[in-house]
């Protein structure tokens, strides 16, 4: 029989399905149905012990029951749930039906007796809303930063061993002031540790008022209850912020600075792909290569930097989701309308796609090696580049239009050592003065990159 991979609509799940295994724990439909499992039983837990006359606090060991229904969700209780969907056409009422038949077979009168309780005054927001924020957050500290601390410390090994290698630089295109690869790939670095810290500080908000924010039902149902205390402990006991200013959803604003937080990472990793791309393309890394692959169809020879490119394929297609997500969400008509249900369950497809351009961006990283011999050539076929720091210096000096006598030698024109060491000779300057310029080389003339390398290393 064909693998049910080959017949997957979504990339996600059928080319990049083994990769995406972690995943789908918590953005799946698995995912999202177990979520809903763990705060109904967790609101039930809650509504045990408020001091409501008819629901008594359970007993430890009616608690430790209703906890191994969350450690034990399995396919028979999924594949339950959904086919009680099929019946009623409602996801969330669907998991309150199974709760309540599975409390009614508990030897726990506490549990048996009080069936009823499961989903109280809950509106099916309540539990969605806290479903998203568990499986964001599980994303977040389980998948996503880890991830990228496994690339900071990829580059933190190449900076390592290439702070020090002069490179030719580029701007427009064209030949620059030199720097070492070190320190350009230091930039990288920097720049993500940055972000990476701005994604750690994403507050995750959650609500749990009822149907418009008001808390209505809890407050005629038991008006002897402080229902806004209840519900503020409750989301904080689940580890999020309370947002008690809602409608019936959660505004979704923080969503909106989660995405923005992982588009800013993907914006950086595209530009690093692109450059990483172009060294490889210039011959200042090289790739590994794996005897095993092929490289091209038709052409024996080529070693290509596919998983460079194959990341920077799937960051564009998670930004644009995720600033869909960014843009869409935060919006509802009026106390609510239904358009966030089918984005947000979108979420883990731009989630999906970022993670597996981390991936590729980790193993094109352990496939690259530096060239220094290209680096060394380049540098010494650019010889017009030392003519920046020899007109700089001229005019410390005091020497008259320097920028425009150095101009006139090198622009348009082929020159080499002997073209600077024959200018430098003629200059009116000290003979100190000319040793001093007689030592500047394509090379040597770095700056403080190696520096500035070696300090980004001392950031966490």
């Amino acid at each position: 029989m064909i693998d049910n991979h080959l017949l997957a609509l979504s990339p996600l799940d059928g080319r990049y399905a083994i990769r995406m295994k972690k995943l789908r724990h918590f953005f799946s439909e698995y995912g999202y149905i177990s979520y809903r499992i763990k705060v109904e039983v967790f609101w039930f837990i809650q509504i045990s012990e408020i001091g409501l006359r008819e629901f008594q606090p359970i007993s430890s060991g009616a608690k430790k029951e209703l906890i191994s229904w969350i450690e034990n969700i399995c396919d028979k209780d999924i594949a339950e749930i959904k086919k009680i969907e099929s019946k009623i056409n409602h996801d969330v009422k669907s998991v309150e039906y199974f709760l309540k038949n599975k409390a009614k077979k508990s030897n726990f009168n506490e549990i048996a007796g009080n069936f009823e309780f499961f989903h109280f005054c809950c509106t099916s927001e309540d539990i969605n809303n806290i479903s998203h924020s568990m499986m964001m957050l599980d994303a977040k500290e389980q998948i996503l930063l880890p991830t990228i601390e496994k690339i900071l410390k990829k580059l933190s090994q190449i900076i390592e061993e290439t702070g020090e290698d002069a490179m030719l630089s580029k701007t427009h295109g064209q030949a620059a002031s030199p720097t070492t690869m070190g320190k350009e790939i230091a930039n990288f670095r920097a720049r993500l540790r940055r972000t990476r810290n701005r994604l750690k500080k994403i507050e995750i908000y959650a609500k749990f008022n009822g149907a418009v924010g008001n808390l209505n039902a809890h407050k005629i149902s038991s008006p002897d209850i402080d229902w806004l205390e209840v519900s503020d402990l409750f989301i904080k006991k689940l580890g999020f912020e309370n947002n008690n200013m809602t409608t019936q959803i959660e505004p979704h604003d923080w969503i909106a600075e989660y995405c923005d937080a992982v588009f800013a990472i993907n914006v950086i990793f595209i530009d690093m792909s692109r450059d990483l791309w172009g060294y490889i393309s210039a011959g200042y890394f090289t790739q590994n290569i794996n005897d095993s692959e092929v490289g091209s169809s038709t052409m024996p020879h080529k070693v290509n930097p596919i998983d460079f490119e194959n990341a920077e394929g799937n960051l564009g297609i998670a930004n644009s989701l995720l600033k869909h997500f960014s843009e869409k969400l935060p919006v509802s008509r009026f106390q609510r309308d239904l358009t966030d249900s089918t984005v947000i369950r979108n979420l883990g497809v731009a989630i999906g796609h970022s993670y597996l351009a981390y991936l590729s961006l980790i193993k094109g990283l352990n496939k690259i090696s530096i060239n220094r011999a290209k680096l060394v050539k380049d540098l010494e076929e650019s010889w017009e580049i030392v003519a920046e720091p020899i007109q700089t210096y001229l005019r410390s000096r005091g020497i008259s239009e320097p920028y425009e006598r150095l101009k006139e030698l090198t622009r348009g024109n082929q020159v080499s050592r002997e073209t600077f060491v024959k200018f430098i000779m003629e200059l009116d300057i000290s003979n100190d003065d000319k040793d001093h310029l007689l030592k500047i080389t394509p090379s040597n003339y770095v700056g403080y990159a190696p520096l500035l390398a070696k300090k980004e290393l001392e950031n966490d």
